[in-house]
């Protein structure tokens, strides 16, 4: 358990340091059977690789997470329009909402031809909002006023309760020390952001702010302080004043096709069928958005919509480092070299291949095409396209250090070679150097 929560916290680390900001989605999960398959092409990848020299500098490490963090959302992005089976690429259904100021909607169901996909309104009366703790405003140069010790307090949140520890030195102003306590307490990823707010006379104060919404049955707040019975000296809590809650949690609320519903979330999902995401109330009572599926056609459009944006952020992405990673125009190459095989064929449903290697679409052009073609076959060379970028970039997540700045210093013994995990441990390796 103690190897696994190191794991974590060194993991945790190396990815808000260096890794783009990208959502984890359900197609970041795997079956055992795909596991095993990565762990044996790995074990093949290590059989042959050479022995090699890295550059160790953070710019390497940034590039090689970067690019791996890339891969992995642009194959997130295929497998989302159903990219993880060839015969239901590009058939993902598209939902509509008729007001997303108020809420938007991704059809998440498995659509089917002899079952209708329901349509239904939602009225939003209220959203969920999350629990926000402020403490005292103090004078903000001030010596602080608690003697020089350790302290501790404890927060409970979700049945759990984490104890925080830190020192009060000599000369700390109140600024200091509420600083000190918002990194403290944020770094900790218990599920509550803290930081320091001024008013501009002088005098901040400390606010924690949980990072879920709404209040579970029986319970009135997400979180509690107190250092009451905390292990070191007590009264932070009180000289802070970070046990007061000035901004109570609140459950969404909304109708339904007219019934009343709530839920602790502004984002949630309807009937296994939509994922929604409420984004506002309603301006006048009886103002309803109506959510369903749009027509084949515009499902399509909007799935093609979604291959492109994703693979012109990863081709942006690795030309980033074009100038501090001269390696990293192998890789731009061999994206160009593959969007090319596919170059006539895209340009004939509008999307053409700009000279920075990105992909434009002209909507009404592919529209137009897609109208005249009553089976879509013309289709499959998008969607040949789509498996070949599902290829590279499954290449990529599994040795992103192909495209790293390294000296080669041995090649194995042909016909003698053994399975080593050099490769693998290049890229892990580079986790524990940064974190320790």
């Amino acid at each position: 358990m103690a190897y696994n929560s190191a794991v974590d916290n060194v993991y945790n680390h190396y990815l808000t340091t260096y890794a783009p900001k990208s959502s984890v989605s359900k197609y970041d999960t795997h079956k055992k059977s795909e596991l095993r398959g990565i762990y044996n092409s790995m074990l093949k990848l290590n059989k042959d690789a050479p022995l090699y020299l890295l550059n160790s500098g953070q710019d390497s490490r940034e590039f090689a997470v970067n690019l791996k963090e890339n891969a992995r959302a642009l194959r997130n992005t295929i497998a989302s329009i159903g990219g993880q089976d060839d015969e239901s690429l590009f058939k993902q259904k598209a939902a509509y909402s008729t007001d997303e100021g108020m809420v938007s909607a991704e059809f998440i169901g498995e659509a089917s031809e002899d079952r209708e996909i329901p349509s239904f309104t939602i009225e939003v009366t209220a959203l969920a909002s999350p629990q926000v703790n402020l403490g005292y405003a103090l004078s903000s140069d001030e010596k602080v006023s608690l003697p020089t010790d350790t302290y501790s307090f404890d927060i409970n949140i979700n049945d759990l309760s984490y104890e925080f520890q830190f020192a009060v030195r000599d000369g700390d102003t109140n600024k200091d020390v509420q600083n000190r306590l918002a990194r403290l307490i944020t770094n900790a990823d218990v599920g509550i952001e803290a930081d320091v707010l001024e008013n501009g006379k002088g005098s901040s104060a400390l606010r924690l702010t949980s990072t879920s919404s709404g209040l579970k049955a029986g319970r009135d707040t997400i979180f509690d302080v107190s250092d009451d019975k905390t292990s070191k000296s007590s009264g932070s809590v009180e000289y802070f004043g970070i046990d007061y809650i000035s901004g109570q949690p609140s459950n969404a609320e909304f109708l339904l096709s007219g019934q009343p519903k709530s839920a602790s979330s502004n984002h949630f999902t309807i009937d296994k069928q939509y994922e929604l995401t409420l984004n506002g109330v309603h301006k006048y009572e009886g103002q309803t958005a109506e959510i369903g599926v749009k027509t084949d056609l515009e499902s399509i459009t909007e799935n093609v919509e979604s291959l492109i944006e994703g693979y012109n952020a990863f081709v942006k992405g690795a030309s980033v480092y074009h100038e501090n990673h001269p390696t990293s125009t192998k890789l731009l190459s061999e994206m160009d070299r593959l969007v090319s095989y596919y170059k006539e064929g895209l340009g004939s449903l509008g999307m053409n291949v700009t000279g920075d290697g990105s992909i434009s679409l002209d909507e009404r052009e592919f529209k137009s095409a897609m109208a005249k073609d009553e089976d879509h076959s013309s289709l499959s060379t998008i969607k040949n396209f789509a498996s070949s970028v599902l290829r590279k970039v499954n290449q990529i997540s599994l040795n992103p250090m192909e495209y790293v700045d390294k000296t080669v210093v041995a090649y194995k013994n042909p016909g003698h070679n053994f399975t080593a995990p050099y490769v693998s441990s290049n890229y892990s390796g580079m986790l524990f150097n940064s974190y320790c």
